[in-house]
C-alpha cells in the first residue's frame, strides 16, 4: 500500500463538496438534497479492465499519518516518517504534519456499479470501488447557507476499535433554485451509438431519457446532439426549444447503434459544437452518454482532454459523464470527468434514470462554486492518526490550498459532500481536534473564498452505532449511514481479506443487519437497497 505524505503545515484548514447530477427517463418530484444517488469518479489505474483483486494493493492512495507512532499494521516510524519493512509500500507522513487537503468531488458511480454488479451476482472488482462515493451516494442533512458558499460541519462519533473514531467533515451549498429562477442552459449531450450500446439498458435508456429532457427543460434552454461511433457526427447543432422540440424529439428518436466506439472523437466533436453553439450568462456543458469501452481512435483520457484543453479552459465548459452498461469503463469515464472540471454518475435502469436526470439535471444547472478544495488540520496534541476516507484521486498537495491556479472540484447548488476520516486520539485526549476550511472561486468573478468548521473531542463521546428505537436524529443517523456505506466500501475493496483497512469494521454479515435497522427505523428505500446490496456481497464472499 502507498502512504502519501502531506507537506508543512500552512494553516487550520478543511472541507469538501461537488456538483450535481445529470439524466435520465420518466419523472416525478423530488427532494433537491438527495443529491448523493448517482455519480462517479474513477480510479486513474488505466482502462476499465482491472487487476484482479488479490493483486491489488488494499487502500493504495490512501492519505493518513501515524503522528510517529507504531502500529501493527503500519510498521514502525521514526523521525524521518519513513516506513519499516513491513511490506507496505505507501510513504509515512512526517510526525509534525496533521494535515489532509484534497479537492472536493461528488461522484457517486462507484456505488451505482457496484450495486449492479453485486445484483448480477458477481462482486465488483475492488479498483472500480471508491469509498467517497458510496459515502456521498446518501443524503445529509447539513445546515445549508443562505447564499452562494458552503456550509461547514464537523461532528464524529467512537468505533468500535479503541481509541479509534469516525470524524465525519460535511459540506453543502444553497438549495437549488426553483427551476425559473436558474440560468438558462446550453447543453451539448454527447451520445454513444456504437455497437456495445445495442444492449438493453444502453442506448434505449438514453433515447428516452433524453426525450424526457427535452420535454422538461425551458424555452429559454437550449440542445445540441453529437453521435459518435468509428466516426463523430453533429446531429443537432444547439438549438433553442421554445417551439423546436419536435426538431429535437426527432432527432433523438433517430440515434441508432453502429460499429466502433472512437469515444476521442466524440468528445472532441462535442467540444467544438458546445463553443460553436456557446452562449453568453447560460450554463454551457458537454454531457457524454457511454459505457467508455472506447476501442477506436485516441483510447487515453489525457491524450483525448488534451484535444479540448482550450474549450475547457477559455470557455470553462465543463464534462458530465454519465455512464450505461453492465460492462463499463469506470476508470476511463472517471478521469475524463475529474480533469474534465466535471463529475460521472452511473445508471442502470429507469429508476435511476428518473432520479438522475429529472430530479438532479433539471434543477442543478448551474454552478456555485469553481476549484473547491478542502483542508483539515487536526490537532496534534489531541490526535495521534489519521487517514482520509476514499478520495484517492483528488489529493491536493497541502501547500496547494491556497493556490487558485491548481484544480479543484465545480459544485452546484442544492448539494452536499462528506468526507470520512478513521481518526485515533490520544489517550486522555481533550479539547479541541480538527478544524475544516473549504476553499472556492465564485463561478463569475473568480473571487476566492473560505469557510471554516471546529470539532472538538468530547463530540466523539457517543458510539457510531449507537441509535434511540424511537427515534433517530437527523444528524446522528447521516454518520451511521455514512459509517455503514463506507465500511461497505472498504469491505469490497479487499474481498479477500478478512480485516478491513478501517478500525472497528464489522463483517458484511453484522452491516447488513446495521442496515436493516436503520433503514426500519428510517423507512428510507436508499438505506433499504444499501442493506440489500451488503447481504447479496455477504453472499457473494
Amino acid at each position: 500500500m502507498k502512504r502519501y505524505r502531506t507537506r508543512r503545515p500552512i494553516g487550520a484548514l478543511l472541507a469538501l463538496t461537488a456538483a450535481g447530477g445529470l439524466l435520465l427517463t420518466g419523472c416525478r418530484g423530488g427532494d433537491d438534497t438527495a443529491q448523493g444517488a448517482k455519480d462517479s469518479a474513477a480510479d486513474s489505474r488505466g482502462g476499465s479492465a482491472a487487476l484482479p483483486a488479490p493483486d491489488r494493493p488494499r487502500g493504495e492512495g490512501e492519505q493518513r499519518h501515524d503522528g510517529g507512532t507504531t502500529t501493527g499494521e503500519t510498521g514502525e516510524t521514526g523521525e524521518t516518517g519513513e516506513t519499516g519493512e513491513t511490506g507496505d509500500s505507501r510513504d509515512v507522513a512526517p510526525a509534525p504534519d496533521h494535515l489532509s487537503t484534497f479537492a472536493l468531488d461528488v461522484d457517486t458511480a462507484s456505488y451505482g456499479y457496484a450495486r449492479r454488479t453485486l445484483a448480477e451476482g458477481r462482486l465488483p472488482d475492488p479498483s472500480t470501488v471508491r469509498p467517497e462515493e458510496f459515502v456521498n451516494s446518501f443524503r445529509q442533512d447539513y445546515d445549508r447557507p443562505d447564499g452562494d458558499g458552503f456550509t461547514v460541519t464537523v461532528d464524529g462519533a467512537r468505533t468500535d476499535a479503541e481509541d479509534w473514531s469516525l470524524v465525519r467533515v460535511g459540506l453543502a451549498t444553497r438549495t437549488a433554485e426553483q427551476e425559473g429562477e436558474r440560468p438558462p442552459a446550453a447543453l451539448t449531450f454527447v451520445i454513444d451509438v456504437s455497437g456495445s450500446m445495442a444492449e438493453p439498458g444502453r442506448l434505449d435508456l438514453a433515447r428516452d431519457s433524453l426525450g424526457t429532457m427535452t420535454d422538461r427543460l425551458r424555452d429559454d434552454d437550449s440542445v445540441a446532439l453529437v453521435t459518435f461511433s468509428d466516426e463523430a457526427e453533429t446531429v443537432l447543432p444547439m438549438t433553442r426549444l421554445g417551439d423546436r422540440r419536435g426538431r429535437v424529439h426527432d432527432a433523438i428518436d433517430s440515434l441508432e447503434p453502429a460499429e466502433s466506439t472512437n469515444l476521442g472523437a466524440g468528445v472532441e466533436t462535442g467540444y467544438a459544437t458546445a463553443v460553436e453553439g456557446r452562449r453568453e450568462g447560460a450554463t454551457n456543458r458537454v454531457v457524454l452518454v457511454s459505457d467508455a469501452l472506447a476501442n477506436t481512435g485516441d483510447t487515453d483520457a489525457d491524450a483525448i482532454l488534451e484535444r479540448v484543453a482550450d474549450a475547457r479552459r477559455e470557455h470553462g465548459i465543463t464534462l458530465f459523464g454519465v455512464g450505461v452498461g453492465s460492462d463499463y469503463g469506470d476508470a476511463l469515464m472517471e478521469r475524463l470527468a475529474d480533469k474534465g472540471d466535471g463529475h460521472t454518475t452511473y445508471v442502470s435502469d429507469t429508476e435511476d434514470a428518473r432520479e438522475v436526470f429529472c430530479e438532479q439535471l433539471p434543477r442543478h444547472i448551474e454552478l456555485t462554486a469553481r476549484d473547491a478544495k478542502a483542508q483539515v488540520a487536526f490537532d496534534p496534541r489531541t490526535v495521534a492518526e489519521f487517514r482520509l476516507v476514499g478520495y484517492d484521486n483528488r489529493r491536493v498537495a497541502d501547500d496547494d490550498f491556497r493556490d487558485d491556479r491548481v484544480d479543484g472540484g465545480e459544485v452546484g447548488p442544492g448539494h452536499t459532500v462528506t468526507a470520512l476520516y478513521a481518526v485515533r486520539t490520544r489517550p486522555g485526549a481533550d479539547g479541541h481536534l480538527a478544524t475544516a476550511t473549504v476553499r472556492w472561486l465564485d463561478p463569475r468573478t473568480r473571487a476566492p473564498h473560505e469557510e471554516s468548521g471546529d470539532v472538538e473531542t468530547d463530540a466523539l463521546d457517543g458510539s457510531v452505532w449507537d441509535a434511540d428505537d424511537d427515534s433517530v436524529r437527523g444528524a446522528d443517523r447521516g454518520l451511521r449511514v455514512a459509517a455503514t456505506a463506507a465500511y461497505f466500501a472498504d469491505a469490497l475493496r479487499a474481498p479477500y481479506d478478512g480485516d478491513g483497512s478501517l478500525p472497528g469494521a464489522p463483517g458484511l454479515g453484522e452491516l447488513a443487519e446495521r442496515a436493516d435497522a436503520l433503514a426500519d427505523r428510517t423507512e428510507d428505500p436508499e438505506i433499504g437497497r444499501l442493506a440489500e446490496a451488503v447481504r447479496q456481497a455477504d453472499r457473494l464472499t
